[in-house]
């Protein structure tokens, strides 16, 4: 069974993110504070759920969570910074978002949530100075597979899940050669060779192999 708290404080702060590996769309991250009370036993890391699972849960989650938010990061901001600092600069601005100050902050992965503060990305949120001090003071550990150990990261994960594949889902109706509905813009075979026959488009990364060496784009 999942645990409640990490560190002991009421407000502490669970966060993680989404879409990390795919070639096209946005990497979602998203941040919750839950309740001291909360208990769930459906609930565990998104990627060891069904999407109907985590379709049932995220509603619960919302309702039962003291504040939530949840942040894109875009393709074009993901080519700037590279997919490592979009994924850590996406759950800092759910902290920065968060209705309630965290006490502590628990972030899935193995780097700590302040590290590469004040990234000079000329495309989306830029931090200010306040907002930079503000982060660094809020005392955050990092726990390998902490989606899987700690209730509040595990929320945090279906939502960044939940709230990525809609977006997914709203954009394969722009783009339905990709069929983003049912691969959400991950490396498939399927999206590989659709991008082969049709190219690139505004929601894919650049930066990212889309193609295997033995594929090539035709010009």
């Amino acid at each position: 069974m999942l645990q409640l708290n990490y560190s002991g404080f009421t407000l502490e702060t669970g966060t993680d993110e989404a879409g990390r590996g795919c070639l096209a769309g946005p990497v979602t991250a998203a941040a919750i504070i839950l309740p001291e009370d909360f208990e769930n036993i459906i609930l565990n890391d998104s990627k060891q759920l069904s999407e109907k699972t985590r379709a049932l849960l995220k509603p619960i989650i919302e309702e039962q969570a003291l504040c939530f938010s949840v942040t894109h990061l875009f393709p074009d901001e993901i080519d700037e910074i590279n997919i490592l600092n979009a994924s850590m600069k996406g759950m800092q601005e759910c902290i920065l978002k968060l209705s309630q100050t965290p006490e502590y902050i628990i972030v899935d992965g193995n780097r700590a949530l302040n590290a590469k503060l004040g990234l000079k990305n000329t495309v989306g949120k830029q931090f200010s100075s306040a907002e930079i001090e503000f982060l660094k003071s809020i005392p955050n550990k990092s726990i390998v597979k902490g989606d899987a150990k700690f209730l509040s990261i595990a929320a945090a994960s279906v939502l960044a899940k939940t709230y990525r594949d809609e977006y997914m889902d709203k954009i394969h109706e722009e783009f339905p050669m990709y069929n983003w509905k049912k691969n959400k813009g991950y490396p498939t075979k399927e999206h590989r060779e659709a991008i082969k026959e049709y190219g690139t488009t505004k929601y894919h990364r650049m930066s990212f192999r889309l193609l295997p060496d033995q594929l090539t784009f035709e010009f």
